[in-house]
């Protein structure tokens, strides 16, 4: 009996020093890997990265920016019967345990003991929590411990439903898509509440793996998985026997999105820049901000269409370059076609074909998909050859001048009624250019086009590229002219000049573009005929600091010396500054920041940013229209100039049209007005121009500057472009007079000598004049030897007259 006592309390003794070693054990494990664990309290205010959207004017969606593309939603607002697919496929013990699951655990350590090597865990929705936020990916039993303990202190900080908040959000359920709501419109294209159970069941089968569960490339599996979690979520009472069954018999089908996105990535870029440098990278890429942009789908569109018809047909105007390659063999044509990489640089609805046949009117091509396409010669009228020793060949009268079989060329579809299988030939223009659109008098940028392809050159040449105006810088000289007492009228002496440029440098003589002269010359023809000599002489009249002061008020160009050849626009600038200076003008002379950013909001939809910042609380008296009231918003935009100043410039500018370098859109019937330039040896081409209510500016140019050609212009070249973007924007819109101020008087003259017309004349036109400063039968000119009867110019201005002719000007 004694024995039996004895062995009792040696049993028991073991034991007990067993349980002591066991929880000691317990105690210094928890104590070693529980040091340094991360602080888990920041989670009690953890907002995951939510993308970053940008919107157009019109709602539509433009562009995503994100790290992890994820749509943040509340636990309250994710339907419970996908919570319980997810808790039913990952944790099914969810609401019961305390962070982990015992039993789950034992039966994946009897699983990994029977399987061996690399072990496989039974994690709860808190330890993926865990581990997600707080701790690695490492594969170890360290780490889980590490998770455990972290889960258990995790349970008694957070609720159930903050924990399962963290998880749906933050999972990543493949293709890109974090969070539940990320990955519904990504797989079916439906918001959570839309979901069907199939539907849900699917996305609680991706946790585990979703690349292996895609069904796009792993159907039979990722249908078996999905099957899986509508058995389990009958199986714990979520749903009924019927509707599991009705559920497994759906097919598992992704649906894509349908809605396409706004395509403007020359203005989506400007766009993210900025958002970038005023927010940081990571609330661009996590913040959730909310972007309304200025961007008019319709002019964008227009804006992208009008630049590369512009930069093509100036393209042609050089010749044929040759075809992209030639296939040695037409044997196994479609499969040698589909390993030739498409030009980044080719528009989406060009083609890659291969010459298959050449007769003398027409070539058969082999599209890529295998089908066929005829060329006829008509289209490749304009493929005209390079000679070696310059120049052009004549136009081709075969096919065979032009490609040879196995040649594989760009071409487009060009079906006729004759023919439903033509294709015209294509060529990816060398030259390049921007268009800019906008609002003259909210600063609202409506459209960017920064070059001939995003895909091609991420470079923008409307915001980046700074080139030299020429002549469309001209009218903010003729501008500071007005300002100091000159009327459109005021004759201007167009002569040959010399300049002195001071000691040690060459006389500078300067000749207009045809190297005409025509004697005294309205101011307001100078601008339309677009005259260097004039424009240099009255700027050595004015003084090139007068100039200067005039430019930094309109943001003309970034800098400005004062030099005379700067009168004629040798200072740098963007297309999108001179759009600005000329809308400046059309509305009145009012200050305006261009903008590509009605508004911003955070993630919880409170504005943070709005670009129209006037104050409206009490906006003041209403304004009946029509039997409706609208508050008046006061103006407190900036003057940069006075109104009837700024409206003479206008007049003048459209001139322009009627009468002068840019003739050709006079045809338009609409109210236009702008400014050609273009700068020495013709290296770079402008047309600013603009309606009552709408800037665009254009430019042309290449890359490396160098000449576009001896007879290429602004005229030639950037009017077109305006032009056919005019065209299609002015579509619908009645007609607006251009806004005259008060203090405006219009009188008639003789275009000519700026004279009051008298009877007999002809070529006479109505002008504007500041009202007293109309001319009388007199004629004012502003020669070599000064003024002469100009009773309206002020003081400042005939005090330095005495000086004309002085200062280096014979």
């Amino acid at each position: 009996m004694r024995f039996l006592t004895y062995l009792f309390l040696a049993v028991f003794s073991i034991g007990m020093l067993g349980v002591l070693a066991g929880v000691g054990t317990v105690i210094y494990a928890i104590s070693y890997y529980g040091q340094d664990l991360p602080d888990y309290s920041q989670l009690k205010e953890y907002q995951p990265p939510v993308l970053t959207r940008l919107y157009a004017g019109d709602g539509r969606l433009m562009a995503e920016y994100a790290k992890e593309k994820r749509v943040f939603m509340p636990i309250d607002t994710i339907p419970d019967l996908l919570k319980h697919a997810f808790i039913a496929a990952e944790d099914q013990n969810f609401y019961v345990h305390e962070g982990v699951d015992f039993f789950a655990i034992a039966n994946a350590a009897v699983g990994n003991l029977a399987r061996g090597g690399r072990p496989r865990g039974a994690s709860t929705i808190t330890q993926q929590v865990a581990k997600n936020f707080l701790l690695t990916n490492e594969v170890s039993y360290k780490r889980k411990i590490r998770e455990a303990l972290l889960a258990f202190r995790m349970e008694k900080a957070l609720s159930k439903d903050r924990l399962l908040e963290l998880y749906l959000n933050e999972i990543y359920l493949g293709e890109g898509a974090y969070g539940v709501a990320a990955a519904a419109l990504n797989y079916f294209n439906k918001p959570l509440e839309d979901l069907a159970i199939e539907e849900m069941a699917y996305l609680a089968a991706l946790p585990k793996a979703p690349n292996n569960y895609n069904p796009e490339r792993h159907l039979e599996r990722a249908t078996e998985r999905r099957d899986w979690v509508i058995g389990r979520m009958q199986a714990d009472g979520y749903i009924s026997a019927e509707e599991a069954t009705a559920a497994k018999a759906k097919p598992l089908s992704v649906t894509r999105t349908e809605i396409r996105p706004v395509d403007a990535p020359y203005f989506a870029e400007e766009v993210r820049r900025e958002l970038a440098e005023q927010y940081g990278e990571q609330s661009l890429y996590g913040g959730g901000l909310a972007v309304r942009t200025t961007v008019d789908p319709r002019l964008q569109d227009t804006a992208e269409r009008a630049l590369q018809n512009g930069l093509m047909a100036y393209d042609r105007r050089w010749g044929w370059r040759g075809p992209v390659t030639t296939l040695p063999s037409l044997k196994d044509w479609g499969d040698e076609l589909a390993k030739i990489q498409r030009p980044s640089a080719m528009l989406a609805n060009w083609d890659l074909a291969v010459v298959l046949e050449i007769n003398v009117d027409s070539a058969t091509l082999g599209l890529p998909d295998g089908g066929r396409g005829t060329l006829p010669l008509k289209n490749v009228s304009w493929a005209k050859k390079r000679l070696a020793q310059g120049g052009f060949g004549p136009e081709p009268t075969t096919l065979r001048q032009v490609v040879s079989t196995g040649d594989v060329l760009m071409v487009e579809a060009a079906p006729e009624e004759s023919n439903k299988t033509a294709y015209a030939l294509r060529q990816i223009p060398r030259v390049n250019g921007a268009l800019v659109a906008l609002d003259p008098h909210t600063g609202r940028v409506l459209a960017m086009q920064g070059g001939w392809s995003h895909k091609q050159s991420v470079f923008n040449r409307a915001t980046q590229a700074k080139r030299q105006p020429g002549s469309a810088f001209k009218p903010f000289v003729y501008l500071t002219a007005l300002e100091k007492g000159f009327t459109p009228a005021t004759l201007i002496l167009d002569a040959p000049i010399v300049i002195d440029q001071g000691p040690g440098m060459p006389k500078w003589r300067p000749t207009n573009y045809k190297g005409e002269y025509f004697g005294p010359t309205t101011l307001r023809i100078g601008v339309e005929k677009s005259r260097n000599l004039m424009t240099v002489r009255l700027a050595h009249f004015l003084g090139m600091d007068a100039i200067i002061e005039t430019v930094k008020k309109f943001g003309v160009v970034e800098k400005m010396e004062p030099h005379l050849a700067y009168s004629l626009g040798a200072g740098e600038t963007t297309v999108l500054r001179m759009t600005t200076a000329y809308a400046q003008l059309v509305n009145g002379g009012k200050k305006i920041t261009p903008t590509m950013i009605d508004r911003i909001q955070d993630r919880h939809g409170v504005t943070i940013y709005r670009h129209d910042q006037r104050p409206c609380e009490n906006c003041g008296p209403l304004l009946e229209w029509n039997n409706q009231y609208t508050p008046i918003i006061p103006d407190n935009r900036e003057q940069l100039t006075d109104p009837r100043y700024a409206y003479q410039m206008t007049s003048i500018l459209e001139g322009v049209v009627e009468r002068g370098t840019a003739v050709r859109l006079k045809d338009l019937g609409y109210p236009l007005g702008g400014k050609t330039g273009t700068t020495n040896e013709s290296r770079d081409a402008w047309f600013v121009g603009f309606t009552a209510d709408l800037a665009v500016g254009v430019y042309v140019g290449f890359d490396n500057p160098e000449s576009l050609g001896k007879r290429e212009t602004g005229s030639s070249l950037a009017v077109p472009i305006f032009r056919e973007f005019m065209e299609t924007a002015l579509k619908d819109v009645p007609p607006t007079p251009f806004r005259v101020p008060p203090g405006i008087k219009q009188v008639q003259i003789n275009a000519a000598t700026g004279a009051l017309a008298q009877p007999g004349d002809n070529k006479l036109i109505w002008e504007a004049f500041l009202a007293g400063s109309e001319p009388s039968s007199q004629m004012f000119i502003l020669d070599a030897n000064g003024i002469s009867n100009l009773p309206s110019l002020s003081s400042d201005v005939t005090d330095s007259a005495a000086t004309l002719g002085t200062g280096g000007i014979y």
